[in-house]
């Protein structure tokens, strides 16, 4: 990331490269954590979206059911993308869907017992996994991690929609580059 900022400013004395030292690493440190945390979900058969959802039903406790959107919404994808996953899950014999019995236009999604013992089995591993990650830090740093990307978090939700300007100019090729650049 120092070479990166370097050339650039070498390139361009004109524009300021500074922020690229924390969003590049933080953009760089995003890719290596989701690669190890992918590691636990191959494990076990699943993709990343998969985990996601039967840890959103494991989650919602007995009966351990959501409606489609409801997922979604947990998950932050796409009802078009939830349904996919739900099909895949379905077939997978991990959860069942049924009319729901408040509304019968709607639907129901709930993890069989097979889904719960994975669902259970993936996550105590994924926790082991994020635990040594973490320890990368001692306990101290971790805290103060946590609590300025809660407060960024937090600004940067509250000022910009996702895909709004600031996150993603789109030019006629497709989204901008991200990272180093």
């Amino acid at each position: 990331m120092a070479r990166i900022q370097a050339e650039w400013a070498r390139e361009r004395p004109d524009v300021d490269v500074s922020p690229q030292a924390v969003i590049g690493r933080l953009h760089r440190l995003g890719h290596l954590l989701t690669a190890r945390l992918d590691v636990v979900y191959r494990t076990h058969g699943l993709s990343e979206g998969e985990f996601d959802v039967l840890a959103a039903l494991r989650r919602a406790g007995e009966p351990f059911e959501r409606a489609p959107g409801e997922l979604a919404a947990h998950t932050m994808v796409t009802t078009g993308a939830m349904t996919k996953r739900i099909d895949r899950l379905q077939r997978a014999g991990l959860v069942t869907r049924r009319r729901s019995a408040a509304d019968g236009r709607g639907r129901v999604v709930a993890l069989t017992p097979a889904g719960r013992s994975l669902i259970d089995r993936a996550f105590t591993e994924h926790m082991r996994n994020e635990r040594n990650l973490l320890d990368a830090l001692d306990p101290r740093e971790a805290e103060e991690l946590e609590r300025l990307l809660t407060g960024w978090l937090a600004r940067v939700e509250s000022v910009e929609p996702v895909g709004g300007p600031a996150t993603a100019p789109r030019t006629p090729a497709g989204p901008a580059p991200r990272g180093g650049g």
